[in-house]
């Protein structure tokens, strides 16, 4: 057994200490990391919590329910950033890639400690799928959310959908990494080809948004 609440805060606290000697850019990403990590252990008391009251095995929970819970916990920071502060697009993928790679780094972490770190191939594999994976899924939510505001249609519908995507995503990893074989192997390798297939098309795209903020006439 291990206390994740022990280890959230001796990760944690540091990154929010940091916070305060950084800039806005690395400040926003830093506690963007944090959050991640703190969504990523309220996912885990929900899921946990759904499956005692549902008696659901864990192969059946990590199919089907806990892409639902961990996808709504990062949906829910990156709306209020976005409904409160209403910030430029690069700075909304600043803060989605640091919840990504939060939620990622802290779930890997409790893993690691609760069932060792020995085999090291294992381990490797699982930081390159489970860590990419979980960043391809903010990725596809903050796209999804920026994406309707630019064409004004940021509505209910407009969330519904987006953190559907990262759903189905993130489920399907799951689902296929669930059974030996065949099916692992892809689903190990699902996130790294999503990643290098997203690469060059979304360095385009912040590119292109930074470039279209510069020219904003300021207030």
């Amino acid at each position: 057994m291990i206390y994740s609440e022990n280890i959230l805060v001796c990760i944690v606290i540091p990154l929010l200490i940091s916070a305060l000697f950084t800039r806005k850019g690395t400040r926003r990403f830093l506690i963007a990391l944090a959050v991640g990590m703190i969504s990523c252990l309220l996912s885990a008391y929900i899921t946990g919590f759904v499956q005692f009251l549902t008696d659901t095995t864990p192969e059946k929970m990590s199919a089907f329910y806990a892409p639902i819970f961990e996808e709504i916990m990062k949906l829910m920071p990156l709306l209020f950033y976005l409904f409160v502060w209403s910030p430029k697009t690069s700075a909304m993928f600043s803060a989605a890639l640091g919840l990504g790679l939060g939620f990622a780094t802290f779930e890997n972490c409790c893993y690691i400690l609760s069932y060792g770190a020995a085999d090291l191939s294992y381990v490797m594999i699982r930081g390159m799928a489970v860590g990419i994976m979980h960043l391809v899924c903010a990725l596809a939510l903050v796209f999804g959310l920026t994406s309707a505001r630019r064409f004004r249609v940021l509505s209910l519908p407009a969330v519904i959908g987006s953190v559907s995507l990262s759903m189905v995503f993130h489920g399907l990893y799951n689902m296929l990494v669930s059974k030996p074989g065949l099916s692992s192997v892809f689903g190990y390798a699902m996130p790294v080809i999503t990643a290098v297939a997203i690469y060059f098309p979304f360095r385009s795209l912040i590119d292109h948004e930074a470039e279209s903020e510069n020219k904003e006439p300021k207030s």
